[in-house]
């Protein structure tokens, strides 16, 4: 079906979808890797791509066969380089996205994709607990499960295995706990370990307020679906990072446990 023609091209309704889906891949790339360090990686060799393709056309044999041969390597060291974004993409993609009834075309956008989640957390306690560390300056970081039960990051520390209440997690972020210089996860309202290793981030324009706590709570939030709750132990502040972002502070939040709740469940 030809929609118009202009001299000798012809403008079809496929090849408007076609630059339509283009578009969506394009902006669904940079949403995960901007920030990052991959993304300077990935402009450095997009640049490269361009060169290439102007040379090529211009019949450039020479140049055009040695950008050839580094384009050919480079796909498989993007691979390699892109590693981490492509887990996030596959991620997203391998979710099982919630349905949206009464706008189901809306649900289809990748800005919009949902995870049908089911939890049993009290985030009363949490709450709680949090705002007791806000109090008394104490670190604290807890990681709470989503779609992924975490069990890499969950072998890297200490077995609890135990219901969440606040005064378990008050006792394990206490500071002369040894458990306490680590991450607690939570799947639904168990803490399943504590002293856990997090990924840190790469991201290079993270604002230097922000120390090793929020940086290995920003990763586990880039490589996994997870909500990572973070008490900084020199302000106070609380934040949460998800989906690869960190939220403002929350300390002066009347109903924290409301925000966590809408913030977890991804809840306008």
């Amino acid at each position: 079906m030809k929609l118009f023609e202009i001299g000798f091209l012809t403008f079809r309704l496929l090849d408007f979808v076609d630059i339509l889906l283009v578009a969506f891949l394009i902006y669904g790339l940079y949403r995960i890797v901007k920030g990052s360090i991959a993304f300077n990686i990935f402009i450095g060799f997009l640049s490269i791509y361009v060169i290439w393709f102007i040379v090529r056309a211009l019949s450039m044999k020479l140049l055009t066969t040695i950008l050839y041969q580094f384009i050919g390597v480079g796909a498989i060291a993007l691979l390699i380089v892109f590693q981490q974004e492509i887990r996030r993409a596959l991620l997203l993609i391998g979710r099982t996205r919630g349905t949206d009834p009464a706008k189901p075309m809306r649900s289809l956008l990748p800005w919009n994709w949902r995870t049908a989640y089911t939890s049993e957390i009290n985030f009363e306690e949490l709450a709680t607990a949090c705002r007791h560390f806000s109090a008394t300056m104490t670190g604290a970081i807890i990681v709470l499960g989503r779609s992924s039960e975490l069990r890499f990051f969950i072998s890297t520390g200490v077995m609890i295995d135990g219901e969440m209440t606040s005064k378990l997690l008050e006792s394990i972020f206490y500071k002369q706990n040894p458990l306490h210089d680590g991450a607690v996860i939570m799947i639904k309202n168990r803490i399943k370990a504590a002293s856990c290793i997090l990924p840190v981030s790469e991201l290079s324009n993270l604002s230097v307020e922000y120390g090793l706590r929020h940086r290995a709570a920003l990763g586990v939030a880039e490589q996994t679906d997870a909500m990572a709750i973070v008490v900084s132990e020199q302000t106070g502040r609380i934040t949460v990072s998800s989906k690869g972002r960190i939220s403002e502070d929350l300390s002066g939040e009347t109903e924290l446990d409301k925000k966590f709740y809408r913030m977890y469940f991804e809840v306008e």
